[in-house]
């Protein structure tokens, strides 16, 4: 089975591909850029940016969007997650968590898949902490400040595709998937 993932990102799509495999469904890659909405919940920016895009990739196709909610600044940067990274980066996030003791923060990703009718949504959540500072040479975005039982993202390496927020939407999704087709 084949399915095709929309993004720029080409480390989101090796990391979606090799999930994909272990599940025999082969990823193919639609590389593009796309306006993301603002606001609202991250399934709704999934759906409306799905939405969009159907006007202008062949259905069926799936994207992602993440966001990282940070439970002491109320859940920022939460859906404004990729600007937030773009602009004030991971060394932006260190400082404004300076001097806060509650570190809490969960990583979500949703998965809209466009069939060409409707589009179905999968969520994936992952509890952990913002580090102290960026450790790790893995991965990519928040990976290197997102901690899980000790370790950032960046420090498991390929580990992180078996306990990340996107793997657990992706096991979803792609659970759902080879039951219907």
């Amino acid at each position: 089975m084949k399915v095709r993932f929309v993004t720029s990102n080409r480390s989101k799509f090796e990391e979606v591909r090799k999930i994909g495999d272990s599940y025999g469904i082969e990823v193919g890659w639609v590389e593009k850029e796309y306006m993301e909405p603002q606001g609202g919940e991250l399934e709704d920016v999934a759906r409306i940016s799905a939405e969009i895009l159907a006007n202008e990739v062949e259905t069926p196709f799936f994207i992602e969007d993440s966001g990282l909610f940070i439970h002491a600044l109320k859940g920022f940067p939460g859906v404004y997650s990729s600007y937030v990274f773009k602009t004030i980066g991971n060394e932006g996030i260190l400082r404004l968590m300076e001097g806060i003791k509650n570190r809490d923060a969960s990583f979500v990703c949703v998965i809209a898949y466009h069939d060409g009718e409707s589009i179905r949504t999968f969520r994936g959540e992952v509890k952990g902490k913002i580090a102290g500072e960026m450790r790790g040479g893995y991965g990519f975005g928040y990976d290197p400040i997102f901690e899980v039982d000790g370790r950032t993202f960046a420090e498991m390496g390929d580990e992180k595709n078996e306990v990340s927020h996107r793997r657990r939407a992706l096991e979803k999704f792609f659970s759902w998937l080879a039951k219907s087709f």
